[in-house]
């Protein structure tokens, strides 16, 4: 007699399972391992539990049809193996954070953490739970502008995992990249250790329930971009710039970047930084210094909203160097961040009514 798979199925589909009185086939106890030698036959039956107190009665029946319903002369070896649990999903990340707002720029210099800062605070005065990042790796500057300099990072257990706890300052929930490395010494760091540090002051963080998590990225086009839309699902992008030129053209880099259709992750809108010189002792004077009105023109050309023009004042450095936001002040300029907050809000009120919920980039070599 010729011996092949589908005889053996046949003959095992007369075995009935006691704990459920189906037979082992259809309860898909068969392992996918039937081998024919001649005369010989083995296979593994499967059960649910190593502890199976069904599982020798079983495998003497199945040893026994084969007997019955083939041939007595086969010689039949029965396997028999506990199911593998299926993995656990991995645990989401920022499983209570509602947006995730990258701020990020063309070039260095534009005032892109100072932005951050203070977009951040001016959030925190409006209620909202708000969360800072500062993955900024080639100039780490929140700690600074929040007073926090010297604070110690500390870890508890959330859940059975050890969790670092943000620092938390003014109502906004800071981690940087800076608490990490020496403050007076140069980040020398390949991309792969940068990576996996902001990896795990994202993931590796007790950031608990947030509003809006925003991420201070660094200046330009790197693998930190790539790395944090691979991370996380970022809700959308703002893009920080200056009036001249030279600013314009490397905004324009970035948000083409952000656009392109591998990343893909909404501009929210552009900041135009430094617009316009106001004296203090002439606050209704403007003097245009870096050029006048670029960011509104770039706005328009790419169709993204300016969501606000920021004055070049003295007092946003001062309060920035002394660990204490402008935004939380009600001056003129204070007033200007409190505008671009409920700029952002309505962006991202605009964009989670119009587009799917965000995922994270999948980008494939």
């Amino acid at each position: 007699m010729t011996l092949y798979p589908t005889l053996i199925t046949q003959a095992l589909a007369t075995v009935r399972y006691p704990g459920n009185g189906k037979n082992i086939v259809e309860n898909s106890m068969v392992a996918d391992d039937i081998r024919i030698d001649g005369d010989t036959v083995s296979f593994t039956l499967i059960f649910d539990k190593p502890t199976d107190p069904f599982m020798k009665s079983v495998a003497k029946a199945a040893e026994a049809a084969i007997h019955t319903h083939i041939s007595p002369q086969v010689a039949v070896t029965v396997h028999t193996a506990a199911r593998q649990p299926a993995p656990a999903a991995p645990a989401p990340i920022l499983p209570g954070v509602k947006n995730i707002v990258g701020i990020s720029s063309g070039k260095g210099g534009v005032g892109k953490s100072t932005v951050a800062a203070n977009l951040a605070t001016a959030l925190a005065r409006e209620g909202y739970r708000v969360g800072l990042l500062d993955a900024d790796i080639f100039g780490p500057s929140v700690p600074k502008m929040f007073g926090i300099e010297d604070e110690q990072l500390y870890i508890h257990e959330v859940d059975g995992r050890q969790m670092i706890i943000p620092i938390e300052r003014y109502g906004v929930k800071v981690l940087s990249i800076g608490f990490l490395v020496d403050k007076d010494k140069a980040v020398m760091w390949r991309g792969s250790m940068a990576s996996n540090a902001l990896k795990q002051l994202i993931a590796e963080a007790d950031w608990g329930e947030l509003d809006y998590f925003l991420i201070d990225m660094p200046p330009g086009t790197s693998d930190i971009h790539l790395t944090l839309v691979q991370t996380l699902g970022m809700t959308g992008i703002v893009v920080v710039t200056t009036p001249q030129e030279v600013a314009l053209a490397d905004a324009r880099k970035g948000i083409s970047m952000f656009r392109d259709e591998k990343v893909n992750v909404p501009i929210l809108g552009l900041v135009e930084n430094m617009a316009y010189f106001t004296p203090a002792p002439h606050p209704d004077e403007r003097y245009y210094i870096f050029g006048r009105e670029g960011g509104i023109r770039l706005a328009e050309h790419l169709g993204v909203r300016l969501l606000a023009q920021i004055p070049l004042v003295g007092s946003i450095a001062d309060s920035g160097d002394n660990g204490s936001p402008i935004a939380l002040s009600d001056t003129v300029t204070g007033t200007a961040f409190a505008h671009l907050a409920h700029e952002v809000i309505d962006a991202v009120a605009e964009r989670n009514s119009t587009l799917p919920p965000t995922t994270k980039v999948e980008l494939k070599h």
